[in-house]
């Protein structure tokens, strides 16, 4: 037993001997704008999280963290150089950059280098890509998800379209192409982008901005740096752009901006005023005011503060020295060796000192081991998502500026997106009774507003819709010339105007006459006009027909229609016997005949049980008569009392009772009714005779009768509507027409002043009227309207 264990005791040794030894330091490099409003936020986080590393003797246990800080002074040239110089110190990772520029560039150098490159700012989705192994993002999320939340926020308040104001470098032009990608997922887009350099001044901010005025979307979508972005605003309202109308949405820029000093600037909330903007979600802990308590302290007398980036910078390096401490848990050595092509770099004709760039020789093992991080800091759990390429369960705040401080109105989530309960861990599992609807809580808008600003005008640089209106000579009820400011009237403009009103935005338009004045406009010639793109549409009554929609667009019927028939009719005078017509001499011997057989057979069946149809054969015949024809208005007096005798009586006065009701309902209509004069009873009749038929002048009535119903065009009479009751009166005798064929619309206002005429038969085509669009239309921009009508009417 006991050498047993001296033999356990002799492999131990030998395994620790066989470990190498910890290094006494570790350098880690941070690399950052200093005076910057994130710089100055990360500066002190990233000190203090270096000071609770090499105190906390749970971490790196011995080995010394010790730090290099370069300062890249917000130059994409400078910040070059600096990573290259910081790289010179061998260390084995770099917290930083913030910006995305530099990331892009700096990712290119410890991609060779094998230095894993932690960046608690650079938000460009670009640099998750496979290009970029050594870049680690250690921020909460990238403008992926940032954008993913604006879009939500625009498709929430129902806007389709917005205008992005951004900083023309990598990290602008990432973001935007993110919300591009977004808001088309939402069925929304970016419809108009405003870059500017990284450089500008304030006149060129102005003229920009000044662009974007001249455009439809009132919703401003601003992705620019912290430390010029309050810029845009100020030039913002110098041009009375923060007034009501307008939506301001600002990326997490703006949150850190106002973050970064206590109390808040006044003259920078001054300039922000209803501003919607995004911060990334950290949930309240202890560690967190812990640290905002150290980071006052250390800044005694300045004004600045903790912003969500200097706490991505704190578990930055945090995250950074439990991967070294793994590291060398596991018993890797720290070693770096020379690049063979920067040495044959220097031999040759090079004067830069290349030679002192060294490859971290673990550089890949450590990497593996970041990626494994996981553990709770300040910002909450830090884990990577799948991709490994960021952290997991990117969440925002959703904050609304006013007065003197910002309002929180919600939160964003990956997978709950816009709640206003806070967000949890997706592995959290949730009943999806319990999940959270889509909402916010209400925002104070630019200019004092809780209303939500419809987010469109019609911009100033657009003309108005020409919209082509039929000149009506008769019934101009429908549409016609007016005197007022518009041009036109009618109960068809008024249908467009009551439509359009309802649109979020305003749509000037400008009604053009169609039509010489003297005779009602050929509609086919109309629509033809819109199709040419002569008119942007026609309002009016144009009747939706087959041929009509192979060229133009209509939108949903407004009004039904069909062709009908009107004939004359006359009233047929009554005579004395009037009351005899409603049946013919037959029906009346048939009926008389009946009424007596019915009195027999009833006396047959009674007359030897009932007394009151016994006597004398005279009274038994007057019996038989009187019983049978009192029966007419159900008043015998005469009881029956047998079965048989019962059961014909309740037979017979249920037919008596059908005879009584046809009769007096033929008899009213004889009396009352209208007769028509010329027999035509509907189409056929119409189409059978050889009179002539008349049709309104610009009517598709004389097409669809030519072609659908292979009328003679020498039937067909051109006629105006003031001319329809003389030549229905003439009748085809005397010059007139047989009968009209005309919209189901324009009868039914004729015969309201004519009561003489009447439609015949049923309508033999079923369409109705819309407005019409050219089929070239796009529904977008000034054309939206004609959608919204199309849908408004369904």
């Amino acid at each position: 037993m006991g050498s047993a264990l001296l033999r356990v005791l002799c492999l131990c040794s030998l395994v620790a001997l066989a470990r190498p030894a910890r290094p006494a330091n570790v350098s880690i490099g941070a690399l950052f704008t200093f005076d910057s409003v994130i710089g100055r936020s990360a500066r002190a986080a990233i000190d203090l999280a270096v000071a609770d590393v090499n105190r906390d003797a749970r971490v790196l246990r011995g080995t010394h963290l010790s730090l290099v800080a370069q300062d890249t002074k917000c130059s994409g040239f400078v910040g070059t150089i600096q990573a290259l110089q910081l790289m010179e110190k061998k260390v084995v990772a770099v917290v930083g950059p913030q910006s995305s520029g530099i990331a892009h560039v700096v990712s290119h150098v410890v991609n060779e280098l094998h230095v894993p490159l932690l960046s608690f700012a650079a938000t460009d989705p670009a640099l998750a890509s496979a290009q970029y192994p050594y870049f680690v993002r250690a921020a909460r999320g990238d403008d992926s998800s940032q954008m993913a939340a604006v879009a939500d926020i625009v498709t929430y308040y129902g806007w389709r379209e917005v205008t992005v104001i951004y900083v023309d470098n990598d990290y602008g032009r990432g973001g935007v192409d993110a919300l591009g990608d977004a808001l088309e997922a939402k069925r929304a887009k970016v419809s108009f982008k405003a870059p500017f350099p990284p450089d500008a001044d304030q006149a060129a901010i102005a003229d920009l901005l000044v662009r974007v005025t001249m455009m439809e979307s009132r919703v401003c979508v601003v992705h620019v740096n912290p430390d010029s972005g309050l810029a845009v605003f100020a030039a913002a309202r110098s041009l009375g752009m923060m007034a009501s109308g307008y939506v301001w949405i600002a990326t997490d820029w703006l949150a850190a901006a106002l973050d970064s000093t206590r109390p808040p600037n006044p003259r920078a909330m001054s300039l922000v005023q209803g501003v919607v903007t995004l911060r990334q979600y950290t949930p309240d802990s202890g560690a967190k005011r812990s640290l905002t308590s150290r980071f006052a302290t250390a800044q005694l007398n300045r004004t600045a503060t903790l912003n969500a980036f200097g706490l991505a910078a704190y578990d930055a390096v945090w995250m950074a020295a439990r991967a070294i401490d793994e590291f060398l848990e596991d018993g890797g050595n720290v070693t770096f060796s020379a690049d063979p092509r920067l040495q044959q770099e220097v031999n040759g004709t090079s004067t830069l000192r290349l030679d002192t760039l060294r490859v971290f020789d673990q550089g890949e093992q450590l990497l593996h081991k970041v990626m494994l991080a996981n553990f709770t800091g300040v910002t909450g759990g830090v884990r990577f998502s799948a991709d490994g390429r960021s952290l997991a369960d990117p969440a925002y705040e959703v904050l609304n500026v006013g007065g003197t401080g910002v309002r929180r109105v919600g939160y964003w989530s990956n997978h709950s997106h816009l709640s206003v309960a806070a967000p949890t861990p997706l592995r959290i599992k949730t009943n999806s009774s319990q999940q959270q609807e889509q909402r916010l809580y209400s925002v104070i808008w630019p200019g004092e507003t809780t209303s939500p600003p419809r987010g469109w005008v019609f911009p100033n640089n657009g003309r108005p819709l020409r919209i082509g209106v039929p000149y009506r000579t008769t019934q101009k009820q429908f549409v016609s010339k007016d005197s007022g400011p518009d041009g036109a009237s009618g109960y068809c403009i008024d249908v467009f105007k009551a439509a359009v009103a309802l649109l979020p935005y305003p749509v000037p338009v400008s009604f053009i006459l169609f039509g010489d004045g003297v005779k009602n406009p050929d509609y086919s010639d109309l629509v033809n006009k819109v199709a040419n793109n002569v008119f942007d549409a026609a309002v009016g009554d144009v009747s939706i027909v087959t041929n009509r929609t192979r060229v133009v667009d209509f939108t949903q019927p407004y009004v039904e229609s069909g062709l009908v028939i009107v004939s004359p009719v006359k009233e047929k005078s009554s005579n004395a016997w009037a009351f005899l017509k409603p049946f013919t001499l037959g029906m009346w011997a048939v009926t008389g005949a009946f009424f007596l057989f019915v009195g027999a057979v009833v006396w047959i069946l009674e007359h030897r049980f009932n007394p009151e149809f016994r006597g004398s054969p005279r009274e038994q015949l007057v019996t038989i008569f009187w019983f049978s024809f009192s029966t007419m208005f159900f008043a015998h007096r005469e009881n029956t009392v047998s079965s048989l005798g019962r059961f014909v009586l309740i037979i017979w006065l249920f037919v008596v009772l059908i005879i009584n009701s046809s009769y007096t309902a033929s008899l009213t209509s004889i009396l009352t009714v209208q007769q028509l004069s010329t027999g035509i009873q509907g189409l056929d009749g119409l189409l059978a005779s050889a009179d002539p038929i008349g049709y309104q002048v610009g009517s598709f009535a004389k097409s669809y009768m030519m072609q659908e119903l292979n009328v003679p065009e020498s039937r067909l009479k051109e006629l105006a509507i003031d001319d329809y009751a003389t030549s229905l009166q003439l009748g085809p005798r005397n010059g007139g027409v047989a009968a009209i064929v005309d919209e189901l619309p324009y009868v039914d206002l004729f015969l309201s002043t004519n009561c003489q005429f009447k439609t015949v038969g049923q309508e033999f085509t079923k369409s109705g009227w819309g407005f019409v669009r050219s089929k070239l239309k796009l529904c977008i921009s000034s054309h939206q309207w004609l959608c919204f009508v199309a849908e408004w009417i369904d």
